[in-house]
């Protein structure tokens, strides 16, 4: 059985406190994109359960062992179903990693769907959810895959009725490795300038002047590249610009197609094009 796990885009992103817990309240807007990686499973006879990564968006220090989002997700549920055999699961990655596309969260929440279906745990959407965000904060989203408003640390969520369908996505990931822990650790805490809730697509023209990443401030400075590419982007005629969630991806949102072989993009970067849904 093969699932297709796929990618969001952050709409925005406002860090505005941190939480007793450690971690630190957001608001955004998660949209799900079509760029997907490639999920299998299948029932093993051997004694352990085994993770086999391909793709050439793999980062040398992602583990195929049990540190691996995919494994914890399956291990999750195993350790609370002992019908759970054991499986050869099969990871081939398309979606980049440390590029705020959530690929890795969408990894481990498709394992859950995968494992539920494999072995009929006949999980109901609040036991799915709970394991979901015992995995990670921002794992929940990908239970819905439809546009969100994200609040909290990232696992509350409200249905947004926002539809980019006409326009077209282009993904820009420099060959730049940018940590979770590395991007909240200098972020500068601020009030929501702007209530997300409200975000509408007949002013998506505007939506620079308003909706931002807070991220972008001091990566910005520290990774100048990000900026060129951002404003590359702006200046080929995208509607809106933006980098994703903490990652190093930079997107852009166009009205029409463009030829993205003729854009000064960085040598090695990964590029991704679609008509979004």
């Amino acid at each position: 059985m093969i699932y297709f796990p796929n990618a969001k885009i952050n709409i925005g992103l406002f860090v505005t406190e941190k939480r007793e817990d450690g971690f630190h309240n957001i608001e955004s807007v998660f949209y799900p994109i079509g760029l997907n990686d490639a999920l299998e499973m299948r029932i093993s006879k051997e004694h352990a359960t085994k993770l086999y990564l391909s793709g050439e968006n793999i980062a040398k220090n992602i583990p195929n062992n049990e540190d691996n989002i995919v494994l914890k997700a399956f291990n999750l549920l195993k350790n609370d179903y002992p019908q759970i055999k054991n499986a050869n699961i099969c990871l081939d990655k398309r979606i980049p990693v440390f590029a705020g596309l959530g690929g890795g969260s969408s990894d481990a929440v498709y394992c859950l769907k995968l494992t539920n279906y494999m072995f009929n745990l006949q999980l109901t959407k609040e036991q799915m959810y709970d394991y979901a965000t015992k995995i990670g904060s921002d794992c929940a989203f990908f239970l819905e895959n439809r546009p969100q408003f994200v609040y909290s640390r990232g696992e509350s969520m409200k249905p947004l009725e926002l539809c980019l369908k006409g326009y077209y996505l282009l993904l820009v990931k420099p060959p730049l490795n940018i940590s979770t822990k590395e991007a909240y650790s200098q972020v500068h805490l601020t009030a929501s300038p702007f209530d997300l809730r409200l975000l509408d697509v007949k002013d998506i023209n505007n939506w620079k002047n308003y909706v931002r990443n807070d991220f972008e401030v001091h990566l910005f400075e520290t990774y100048p590249l990000l900026k060129q590419i951002k404003y590359t982007l702006y200046n080929n005629g995208a509607v809106f610009a933006q980098m994703s969630g903490s990652g190093s991806t930079i997107y852009g949102i166009f009205d029409k197609k463009i030829e993205t072989d003729k854009l000064n993009l960085p040598t090695n970067a990964f590029v991704y094009w679609e008509e979004l849904k």
